[in-house]
């Protein structure tokens, strides 16, 4: 219970958040991401008691679906997971939110990151309700049948709730090109051949969009070179230090290196992995080449430069990192605490921008915010991904296909307003950037239910 009212001081507030706790009290992400929202927009409920109701509808999904998912592996023996779809707001349009293959998926974890969705896709400025869904299926260690046999039957049961136009699911940790695919063809196998835009991040030949797969990553540097300079920080020369080798971290680490910054660490679950003085182009490829499957690791990467620090350990704290301008932890949720925070700062760190959902802890927060680092939340840096998602969407519709160029320019564009929204919405209310994000998102999402009424 103290948690969720963690830096509550509205009683009304209060009596919300105790009616959520008591409903779900064994789902401590979710009770989390419930409160650093709630915490973010006191502000505008304080002044505006309309939106308490509100806020409280928000909190519920619409929709919470929990299915078992049967497969058989190579050795024909028959084995069952668990699946999940919530699909949280549909409010400013349709569901819309990744896939998550992870031995650690559970309702909990699936209803923090869709609570998180819906704040991340109205920052877009797109017609994009919010969605989320995985299984607890682990796609390490599974031949190309064992998961294309598994994503058939997780969407044999999917299917009969996401279309074009109602939920529009996409990848995320574990859920790649090759899962998109396998998951796609089932769909229109079972829907008499339909060809629509029914699940995003889909190959180029299919109804993909140019800039999807990158699309998380560039946006996080996108949005690192409108916020770096307002705090003083110059991008090109700067010693980032970043968590993750999965998609998001792997073309951050390359857009950065573009820009001219030095990309001192990568990680994945078994270690980190230091070039003290920035992985080359060719270096980033060879990370690439090796996470190209569920079962590369980076303790196969090959430097005369490198040090690997096994025993999943992460790079905020390491040793072999004496400098460390600014940190992008693009691994996974709760990966950033409180020491890890009072480390960067002995570092040097000026910044902390998310690549992941959720990766810093709430103290972790309230820690970076004390020591009055730069902080960017996920929500805002990586909404790049679904952004372009909801390009790909448009396409789908209008059954055309744009060039790389124009989606590009159409990332950098919506990943600055996202930016200006936030920030202008800070200094409306005398808050943080990541509470003036939440409070922006909150009014627009909040606005439209408002106007929908009791649904």
């Amino acid at each position: 219970m103290d948690s969720i009212l963690h830096g509550i001081t509205n009683e009304k507030l209060k009596e919300i958040l105790k009616g959520i706790y008591a409903r779900d009290p064994d789902q401590p992400e979710y009770l989390n991401a419930v409160n650093e929202v709630a915490k973010s927009i006191q502000p505008l409920l304080d002044t505006d008691g309309r939106y308490l109701p509100i806020f409280s509808q928000m909190c519920e999904p619409e929709r919470q679906i929990i299915f078992r998912v049967p497969w058989l592996d190579d050795q024909n023996n028959l084995r069952v997971n668990r699946g999940y779809r919530v699909q949280f707001s549909s409010a400013i349009g349709p569901y819309k939110g990744g896939t998550r293959f992870h031995r650690s998926v559970n309702l909990s974890i699936i209803k923090m990151l869709g609570f998180e969705q819906v704040f991340k896709n109205a920052l877009t400025t797109l017609p994009l309700g919010a969605g989320k869904g995985g299984s607890d299926f682990d796609p390490k260690g599974k031949s190309d049948g064992e998961i294309m046999r598994f994503c058939q039957s997780y969407m044999t049961e999917l299917a009969r709730y996401v279309a074009g136009d109602v939920d529009v699911p996409a990848g995320d940790i574990g859920v790649g090109g090759k899962e998109i695919g396998y998951m796609y063809g089932q769909y229109k196998r079972l829907n008499g051949g339909k060809f629509e835009g029914a699940l995003t991040g889909k190959g180029m030949s299919y109804g993909g969009s140019w800039c999807r797969p990158e699309a998380t990553g560039f946006g996080v540097v996108f949005l690192a070179r409108e916020f770096l300079p307002d705090i003083g920080v110059e991008l090109k020369g700067a010693r980032c230090a970043l968590s993750g080798s999965g998609n998001v971290a792997r073309f951050c680490a390359s857009k950065l290196e573009w820009s001219g910054a030095k990309v001192v660490s990568m990680s994945d679950s078994k270690g980190t992995l230091i070039e003290p003085d920035g992985f080359t182009r060719e270096q980033l490829q060879q990370v690439r080449d090796i996470k190209s499957t569920h079962n590369g690791s980076l303790e196969d990467y090959s430097s005369n430069t490198s040090v690997y620090l096994g025993n999943r350990q992460k790079p905020w704290q390491a040793k072999e990192l004496e400098r460390i301008d600014v940190a992008f932890p693009c691994a996974t949720q709760n990966e950033l605490d409180e020491a890890d925070v009072d480390a960067l700062v002995k570092k040097g760190c000026k910044a902390i921008i998310e690549g992941a959902n959720m990766p810093t802890t709430a103290a972790g927060v309230d820690r970076a915010l004390e020591h009055k680092l730069g902080f960017v939340p996920g929500k805002m840096a990586n909404s790049g991904g679904v952004a372009v998602s909801g390009l790909e969407m448009a396409q789908n519709r209008s059954m055309l296909a744009w060039e790389g160029k124009e989606v590009y320019e159409k990332l950098e564009k919506i990943m600055r307003e996202v930016y200006v929204h936030s920030k202008k919405c800070a200094e409306d209310y005398n808050v943080s950037l990541a509470d003036g994000a939440n409070i922006y998102a909150f009014l627009k999402v909040g606005s439209a239910v408002m106007d929908q009424g009791a649904v």
